[in-house]
């Protein structure tokens, strides 16, 4: 069932969501001093291709470091990110068979808008941490 949410998310969301993240990527990378945040943005686009089957978990040891990253990250690349999600999932949830993928779309907003300090695992794996 995973794959097949997979592929459904992949052609109506995953591809459009993750050109949105290669571009903050983009311009994180140009930006010289948040490449950082660039990589991380990598990081969600691989989450956002492919979310199922996979979740976000707090890392313990994440900081104050963590948090002013997560204030930039917000104000450089997150809110619009965040709003690509938003509008995405309500689209999605109009229809019942997008639904599935609508709540995956709500998934990612929280790592959309605070990526650092949060760690995605395997689904399986989520109740270690």
């Amino acid at each position: 069932m995973r794959l097949i949410l997979n592929l459904i998310w992949l052609i109506l969301a995953g591809f459009w969501m993750v050109v949105g993240y290669a571009i903050a990527a983009l311009i994180c990378f140009i930006l010289i001093i948040t490449i950082p945040f660039g990589i991380a943005s990598l990081r969600i686009a691989a989450f956002a291709l492919w979310p199922f089957g996979k979740t976000l978990v707090r890392r313990p040891h994440a900081g104050v470091a963590s948090g002013i990253g997560n204030v930039i990250w917000f104000v450089l690349c997150g809110w619009w990110l965040a709003l690509g999600h938003l509008v995405t999932g309500i689209a999605l949830c109009i229809t019942i068979i997008g639904i599935p993928l609508g709540l995956a779309n709500f998934k990612l907003i929280p790592v959309s808008l605070l990526p650092l300090g949060r760690e995605i695992v395997p689904a399986g794996e989520a109740s270690a941490f």
